[in-house]
């Protein structure tokens, strides 16, 4: 069997291997060699990673350049996010995309900083015509960095199609020293109805691993029947770093005979928030830890390539079949898992009960649910399943379940405050408490005459805040009065403890100046040597904003010849 299955496979691979892109077209944007962070589509919180996290030797400022001729044809900086990111086009269709730089190279950063000043703003984003901004391979477009929502230097590198889809770079020859196998962390039996029944409980079950000599694994065999499915956690390592990183393709065997496959090689932006319901959402978000589902339940992702019934088993009494899961890092290293189910009917099932409420929710149907001054609106194909849903008001405080069913689009809460006092409403926002200690964070709230309408993706507890308090601004490198003649930069440091930064604004003299924010480090920093504050006396001034409205002031005198 595992002969039958190792020639099929091996076919596969070189078959696979056979691609249409091209393999010396684009090079290493970096000058050291190729040390991986994260991994293609590996998975991240609501989404899939869409390109390559290359590790930059926990450094900022390291070259980078254009991996083939073309032109910048996209710049966008932002507070979060990709923070600097440049997108190159390339005569072949194909973009490249570079993120979390420090800064750009001399010409494009002399672009960016000029539509900065004329927009007055440090958050921007430009699509410079083709003749604009050309780069050559191998040219200098920017320095490695930290900005945007990146957890510690790196370059996030990316290659889009035509369509704007993100496609593994290791298909494009970008090579990654790669001898590990994939590591398998745990495997899942799900029985998938209610009159499903594994090891006699209808209830999800951990199988007890067993590893091999040979680097594959066992688990004991288990006793089923009905409709059961699996689930895998499975990680990669490539040679060269310890990340846990993901893998790039999941198969299923039923009894020698392809049964489902995961295929990490391309996804499309729309598409990648069914992450979701790839894993198993609940088990996430109770231990932080996701699981491959390898069965489909009303999932479009199209990473799923193969599956038989939905990778749904049906176990029937008096058999035996044998499943198998194998696991493939790009270079096709591989780690196996085998199960033997036996057939076996229990008349006294350990059957789970499902929990009711009065409030089931249709996926493919609108509901309206209302109690004392809070409104919650599910529009159809909300969520991916129906499910009972825990609903309830008190205190304006919103029950609204446990974040454990994934949605697929924004639903609707809205708070009637026409019994608040004027001078209240202006400053309250709808927050979901998170933690042990219902820490209230802000959600992006909206006002429409007496109502507070926040949208969002995710279930859980709600509740009415109020924000009275200033942001703070304090001086990090200067004091008011001071000559600061020798220094390069500007720094001011800004909080906001309760409903968050909306906004800032920073002058010299009546003038605007570029500041940037980062929300890592709170800190607003300008550069002299954009050569705009050119007077010995200068008046800085400086106004944040919060998510409410609340603003704070800062003004210093500082000089400079």
């Amino acid at each position: 069997m595992k002969l039958i299955l190792a020639l099929f496979l091996l076919f596969s691979f070189f078959t696979s291997a056979q691609n249409n892109y091209p393999q010396d077209y684009f090079s290493n944007p970096l000058e050291i060699p190729i040390v991986l962070a994260g991994t293609f589509a590996e998975l991240r919180s609501n989404h899939f990673h869409s390109g390559l996290d290359i590790k930059t030797q926990r450094r900022t400022g390291l070259i980078v350049k254009s991996s083939a001729n073309g032109f910048v044809s996209r710049i966008k900086v932002s507070h979060f996010g990709y923070g600097k990111a440049l997108y190159i086009t390339h005569p072949n269709g194909y973009t490249t995309v570079y993120a979390h730089l420090q800064k750009f190279s001399p010409d494009i950063e002399a672009y960016v900083k000029k539509h900065q000043y004329e927009k007055e703003s440090y958050q921007i984003e430009l699509f410079p015509k083709a003749e604009s901004l050309t780069v050559l391979k191998d040219s200098l477009i920017g320095f490695s960095g930290n900005s945007g929502g990146s957890g510690g230097p790196h370059l996030h590198y990316e290659i889009r199609d035509k369509e704007e889809r993100p496609i593994n770079p290791m298909l494009f020859g970008i090579d990654v020293k790669d001898s590990t196998n994939p590591i398998i962390k745990s495997v899942y039996a799900y029985p998938l109805n209610q009159s499903s029944v594994i090891n006699n409980s209808n209830q999800k079950q951990k199988l007890r691993l067993i590893p091999q000599i040979n680097g594959d694994y066992t688990v004991e065999s288990i006793e089923a029947i009905g409709q059961i499915g699996f689930g895998i956690e499975t990680i990669d390592r490539q040679d060269l770093a310890a990340n846990s990183n993901g893998v790039y393709n999941i198969q299923s065997f039923l009894n020698g005979n392809l049964n489902f496959e995961i295929d990490f090689k391309r996804f499309s932006f729309n598409e990648t928030k069914h992450l979701n319901q790839l894993i198993d959402y609940e088990h996430y978000a109770k231990n932080k830890k996701r699981i491959q589902k390898l069965f489909k339940i009303n999932n479009p992702l199209s990473i799923i390539k193969e599956n038989v019934n939905n990778g749904f088993l049906s176990i029937e009494d008096s058999t035996n079949s044998v499943y198998k899961i194998r696991v493939a890092d790009y270079k096709n290293n591989e780690s196996w898992v085998t199960i033997n189910i036996k057939g076996i009917k229990n008349n006294v099932p350990n059957t789970s009960v499902k929990k009711t409420t009065p409030y089931f929710i249709k996926s493919d149907q609108s509901t309206h649910l209302n109690k004392e001054k809070v409104t919650v609106d599910f529009y159809k194909n909300t969520f991916y399943e129906d499910f009972y849903l825990d609903f309830d008001v008190k205190n304006d405080t919103l029950l609204l379940h446990d974040d454990i069913v994934p949605a697929k689009r924004n639903f609707t809460i809205s708070y009637d405050v026409s019994n608040y006092n004027d001078s209240d409403i202006g400053k309250l926002y709808i927050a979901r408490l998170v933690g042990y200690k219902n820490y209230p964070l802000y959600t992006n709230t909206k006002r429409k005459a007496n109502l507070l309408i926040a949208n969002t993706k995710t279930l859980g507890k709600y509740a009415l805040a109020i924000d009275t308090i200033k942001p703070k601004i304090s001086p990090i490198n200067f004091k008011d009065g001071q000559w600061i003649s020798k220094y390069r930069y500007l720094k001011v440091k800004i909080d906001d403890k309760e409903s968050g930064i909306s906004n800032y604004r920073a002058t010299v003299n009546g003038k605007w100046i570029l500041m940037e924010y980062d929300y890592k480090t709170k800190t607003l920093t300008h550069d002299f040597n954009d050569g705009v504050i050119t007077e010995p006396k200068n008046n800085l001034k400086v106004i944040v904003t919060d998510n409410v409205g609340n603003n704070s002031t800062f003004e210093a005198l500082f000089y400079r010849k």
